[in-house]
């Protein structure tokens, strides 16, 4: 390696550095989920996880909660169920249910750990519904009633429970179902569950990562991506069209942790090498950001 390219090297360490020391001691949120959870290739699993350590080990609190629709879906086509879906969120019955738990907590949620502790993070897994309340869900977001079955609106984080783990120096990593108040386990959206955790955490930072670069002005181009969006512009995109299916409670989710005192939430793509030390260690950013106002 030549000297002009160890100085840019340099460069990008010193841009990073005020960052560093501004989220030192903060507690950031990431919720992992898109393609790359489920592409046979590690390569990209093993980037992410490698910038999960990273964050770690300057000084943030990273908890993370993990998706693992694609996982769930292949799990209920080995047992002859059919995936039904409303508005991007799946419809869950006690058939559904016991295998959205065991898919989560002992395949998908032990597989996000592993590839944590492969790049010597220090990853602990939590079964959702261990420190997640929830209600049966009973509107969408748009507020019209809705009936899905064993699907939970999130309403209590045991907040001490993953301060524990957090003051212990270990990375908590949840599965997006909880307790319901009748006992049994609930499916939560990944995105929505996301959402709940980093405002009882007060989180400094909410990040999504998915497989889309991050909101787009037209869906079907990748330059179109929108930089930085304020709340106030949400409803608008949403009449558009511009936010619509799955896209739908992930920003629901965003506008209300921002409501509810995290600072920022952003969108980037897992695909992308790096994308969410990009997007938090460089003044451009690579995603999109979602902001008060």
């Amino acid at each position: 390696m030549d000297v002009p390219e160890l100085i840019a090297k340099a460069r990008v360490l010193l841009e990073a550095l005020p960052y560093i020391q501004s989220f030192r001691g903060s507690t950031f949120v990431v919720k992992y989920g898109g393609s790359f959870m489920d592409d046979p290739d590690p390569t990209v699993r093993l980037r992410v996880a490698g910038d999960l350590a990273f964050l770690a080990a300057v000084g943030i609190n990273v908890v993370v909660v993990h998706g693992g629709g694609k996982a769930i879906s292949k799990a209920m086509d080995a047992a002859g169920l059919q995936p039904n879906f409303i508005n991007g969120l799946r419809v869950t019955d006690e058939a559904t249910i016991a295998i959205v738990k065991r898919t989560l907590d002992e395949c998908v949620n032990k597989d996000v750990c592993d590839t944590i502790l492969s790049v010597k993070g220090r990853p602990v897994g939590l079964p959702g519904d261990s420190v997640l309340v929830c209600e049966k869900l009973a509107v969408d977001d748009d507020g019209r009633p809705c009936d899905l079955g064993y699907v939970g609106d999130v309403t209590e984080v045991k907040v001490k429970l993953i301060k524990k783990e957090i003051a212990e120096g270990s990375m908590p990593v949840i599965s997006p179902v909880a307790e319901g108040l009748d006992g049994k386990p609930y499916n939560i959206n990944a995105d929505t569950a996301a959402g709940r955790v980093a405002s009882a955490l007060r989180a400094r930072r909410l990040v999504y990562m998915s497989d889309v670069p991050g909101l787009l002005s037209d869906p079907q181009d990748p330059a179109s991506l929108i930089s930085t969006l304020k709340t106030s512009e949400i409803e608008g995109l949403k009449k558009k069209g511009v936010i619509d299916k799955g896209m739908r409670p992930k920003v629901a989710s965003a506008a209300r942790a921002l409501e509810e005192g995290v600072q920022r939430v952003h969108f980037v793509d897992g695909r992308m090498p790096h994308s969410l030390l990009l997007e938090i260690f460089t003044d451009r950013g690579v995603g999109t950001e979602i902001v008060q106002g």
